[in-house]
């Protein structure tokens, strides 16, 4: 655990030292790809810094709104691949759930959860990491329609990178001489507000459970 923390830590200070370059706007596309398949991956970190270093008093090597379009584009495609890579074993695990219950009972719940909840829940699941990858799989397990979850991904992915980068822009104009503190800032409004959302989602699960349970008394 201490040497995952370590290894991020390191990228991240990477990503700091790098984030003055044009092609970091690159950077920010791989790793917003890579983190919708391999959660670690820090993207949020990663177009807070982009955002951080658009706002340098006008002096920028990039305007905010090419640190959202990479973010949003990179986050579409990765959103994409892990759905094909859901769908690529749905055969498999359809198979495995005519001869495993429980199997058929998760994949049942899945399924309900996502034709439930809809595309707000693609929205909200985005800016929870690990749980934007989950969910994305699971559609493609599920053989949800593809123009639906493109469709309301495209909207995910635009709000996630907009909050992110402007989130970064804001404190970093404001802190133009200390970036440093800028990013730590805007990382920490960016945890809380995940936070917040994961609280909420909570509470209304638990309050739909207890009206549940006080229907079937």
């Amino acid at each position: 655990m201490l040497a995952a923390g370590g290894i991020i830590g390191d990228l991240t200070e990477w990503l700091k030292d790098i984030s003055g370059h044009w092609w970091f706007l690159a950077v920010i596309l791989v790793i917003a790809l890579l983190d919708s398949v391999v959660p670690v991956v820090p993207s949020e970190t990663c177009v807070i810094i982009g955002g951080v270093a658009a706002s340098a008093a006008g002096d920028g090597p990039y305007p905010v709104i090419l640190v959202i379009v990479a973010g949003a584009v990179g986050a579409f495609l990765g959103d994409n691949l892990s759905y094909v890579i859901g769908h690529s074993f749905s055969d498999k695990v359809k198979r495995r759930a005519a001869r495993k219950p429980k199997t058929a009972e998760r994949l049942e719940w899945a399924h309900e959860q996502i034709e439930e909840r809809g595309g707000l829940l693609l929205i909200t699941a985005r800016f929870i990491p690990g749980g934007r990858t989950v969910l994305t799989l699971s559609c493609g397990l599920t053989s949800q329609s593809r123009r639906w979850f493109s469709s309301w991904i495209g909207i995910a992915v635009a709000i996630w990178a907009t909050y992110a980068a402007v989130l970064g822009y804001a404190f970093g104009e404001r802190f133009e001489d200390d970036h440093t503190l800028a990013f730590i800032l805007a990382f920490s409004a960016a945890l809380s507000i995940t936070v917040l959302i994961e609280l909420v989602r909570w509470v209304r699960k638990r309050r739909t459970q207890e009206a549940v349970d006080r229907t079937a008394v």
